[in-house]
């Protein structure tokens, strides 16, 4: 069809080149604006999942410190009340 020193194509033939890279080039920012949108998905997507792990890591340790504060109160409760009934039994004494 071709060879060397012919003319390009013309006619209808130019036009559905002309019309597929123009199709192609629609098809083309079509999937860049999906694969943006996909891409901005999943970041949004993973910001949720770390924001939502360090919620429950910061609760966990809430929950840990807490545990903590109420050992070491009743083992001061404990502590105290031996402390004063032993000082008290060797003042009766």
């Amino acid at each position: 069809m071709f060879c060397y020193g012919a003319r390009w194509p013309q006619g209808p033939f130019l036009m559905r080149m002309r019309q597929s890279i123009s199709q192609f080039e629609t098809a083309f920012e079509q999937e860049t604006y999906l694969e943006r949108r996909r891409r901005e998905q999943l970041r949004r997507r993973a910001a949720n999942r770390s924001r939502a792990r360090k919620i429950n890591r910061v609760e966990q340790e809430g929950k840990v410190r807490f545990s903590v504060l109420a050992v070491c109160l009743t083992a001061t409760v404990i502590v105290v009340v031996v402390a004063m009934f032993e000082a008290l039994a060797f003042l009766m004494a």
